[in-house]
């Protein structure tokens, strides 16, 4: 690097003016770089709020196409769905999960009949039909089997994009399940289903609001997930759980969840060189909106500074709750 010194060199020059700002902006956050998590529920013009995330409705299927055409509209890519399944249609081997007729699958054949152009993410995970609220399935002493859920995430993939999504997300930690899903994929010429793996997802005390969101948190309880999900205080490990997933066979890989884990964004981009994304989760907005509605921060530009750095971080793209609004201040 050459070396430059002031006063011949003065940095702050190229900040003076809007126009030499925008000039030297090495980030630009576009609509296209957001994908919108929703929640779906069953039912018809059925609005419920999510009281730890103000502003985040579950919504049933016909609200949420109508939601979903805006978003489209807005110039936002994708919407990543997440069920919110009734208590009676959960059990100890989450059997809803691969229902043909089941609320996910339905609502995906809808969605792409209305909006064949907007991408459809699902969730291909167990925690919001099972009994327990464990992403999988587990033993007599309450532990997940890994290889037995691999099974069950296999069906659970594969009704997902008979259904018509175009991108499966296993969001498991499952050792093993992405090349599985592929071979799946494959053998029934699902051959341009993308597969979006949760490869770097922490055990993380994040995600309180999200389990609220769907109705696993009271059935996980005091129960955690530290058996599967990767611990907080390692690095290198994710490095090596995104080397797994992409020799499996994966096409893009999550990071989640979002800032405070930006520095493994970076190093995944950085030494793997793939489509990268990172989730800014239901913590992370929940604790935003607690201070913009404190008045201890300012919304809009917090949201869009919150955003543009995951894409200085190295994401391709971010999941937020925050889609729909940042769209719209990127269109002013």
């Amino acid at each position: 690097m050459t070396t430059r010194q002031f006063p011949s060199t003065r940095l702050r020059r190229m900040r003076r003016d809007e126009f030499s700002r925008r000039l030297m902006r090495e980030t630009t956050l576009t609509p296209a770089d957001l994908i919108w998590p929703v929640f779906v529920l069953e039912g018809k013009n059925q609005r419920e709020a999510v009281p730890s995330m103000p502003g985040v409705e579950r919504l049933s299927l016909d609200l949420l196409i109508e939601e979903a055409r805006e978003a489209h509209l807005l110039g936002i890519p994708a919407l990543a769905l997440f069920p919110v399944v009734d208590a009676s249609l959960k059990s100890e081997l989450a059997e809803e999960a691969y229902s043909a007729s089941g609320l996910v699958q339905r609502s995906v054949r809808a969605l792409k009949e209305a909006l064949p152009e907007l991408g459809i993410i699902t969730d291909v995970a167990l925690d919001p039909y099972t009994s327990h609220g464990q992403d999988g399935i587990i033993d007599a002493q309450g532990y997940v089997l890994n290889d037995r859920t691999v099974e069950t995430l296999l069906k659970q993939a594969l009704s997902h994009a008979e259904a018509g999504a175009d991108v499966v997300a296993p969001s498991d930690m499952m050792d093993g399940r992405i090349g599985e899903i592929r071979r799946v994929l494959e053998q029934e010429q699902l051959v341009n289903t993308r597969i979006m793996a949760y490869s770097a997802k922490y055990a993380s005390r994040y995600y309180g609001p999200f389990r609220d969101a769907v109705g696993s948190s009271a059935n996980l309880g005091k129960a955690d997930k530290s058996t599967y999900q990767m611990d907080p205080a390692n690095g290198d490990e994710a490095l090596h759980e995104v080397a797994l997933d992409l020799a499996e066979g994966a096409d893009m890989v999550m990071i989640k969840p979002g800032m405070p884990y930006l520095d493994v964004v970076r190093r995944v981009k950085d030494e793997l060189k793939v489509p990268t994304f990172a989730y800014q989760v239901s913590g992370e907005y929940a604790m935003h909106m607690a201070a913009f509605e404190n008045g201890w921060l300012d919304a809009d530009s917090v949201i869009l500074e919150s955003l543009t750095c995951f894409k200085r971080a190295g994401a391709d793209g971010v999941l937020t709750y925050f889609a729909k609004r940042a769209a719209r201040l990127l269109a002013q």
